[in-house]
């Protein structure tokens, strides 16, 4: 299994990496990708990809940052250039949920990034909340230029990941999916292609049930993972083969 996007630089799982690796290794994780949110972030990120070999990092500035972190697409090339395991821009894009957010410095930012997975040719994660037409509007305008999308925790309409798949992207399945009242989002991942899913936690939130309201960890993907197969009526071993080649087809390839 792959956990394709968690914070290990948060607490409380900095504090005590040693044992979420051992207990990741314990489930079958083969890779962890563990996200960047701010210039801060990233210089922890940069330290914790040496602390085991399946640890994997990006680089970025998520939207809630991007009033505080102003960095260009220069900046983030040459640090993806000086770390080979990190292997991702973001996470960038747009959240809107809050009616205060800087909704121009985001779409400044989430272009910044997008330039620089343009000029790097890795792949790009994108948060979008409340923020679907936006997002699209933005992708649309770079459809030409071969973006490789990740969409991370993607609780979108079905409407928007129809309109996403005319582009490069990939849509990861977080805990959220395993929540009683995701029928709808349940709906979404059983008509996405196969070939364009991935599993995440975004640990330390958003804990998969039966662990809902806990501290979440990327060993809680294995019930991401079950509840998926159960959503594409696959065996659980099809579905982690799937989830896994598309992650290291999206990131290595």
């Amino acid at each position: 299994m792959i956990d394709s996007h968690c914070h290990l630089d948060h607490e409380p799982l900095l504090s005590d990496l040693d044992n979420i690796i051992k207990r990741s290794k314990n489930i079958g994780i083969k890779k962890i990708l563990t996200i960047s949110t701010s210039v801060e972030s990233f210089s922890r990120v940069k330290e914790i990809v040496n602390r085991d070999e399946i640890i994997y990092g990006t680089i970025g500035i998520h939207p809630h940052e991007a009033d505080k972190n102003k960095i260009d697409s220069e900046f983030i090339v040459n640090n993806l250039n000086k770390n080979k395991k990190i292997i991702g821009i973001g996470e960038t894009g747009l959240d809107f949920y809050y009616d205060n957010s800087d909704r121009i410095k985001q779409i400044e930012s989430f272009k910044i990034h997008i330039d620089a997975s343009i000029k790097a040719k890795v792949p790009i994660i994108i948060h979008s909340r409340n923020a679907e037409e936006k997002t699209f509007e933005i992708l649309n305008e770079y459809r030409d230029s071969n973006l490789k999308i990740l969409m991370h925790c993607f609780t979108g309409s079905k409407k928007f990941a129809e309109k996403l798949l005319r582009f490069n992207t990939f849509f990861s399945a977080s805990g959220i999916i395993t929540f009683k009242n995701s029928t709808n989002l349940q709906e979404t991942f059983r008509f996405l292609p196969s070939d364009r899913i991935l599993i995440e936690t975004d640990s330390p939130f958003l804990a998969p049930a039966p662990n809902r309201g806990k501290k979440n960890e990327p060993s809680f993907i294995d019930f991401t993972a079950t509840k998926l197969a159960e959503i594409k009526n696959i065996e659980k071993q099809d579905l982690i083969k799937i989830t896994t080649d598309n992650f290291n087809n999206l990131f290595f390839k």
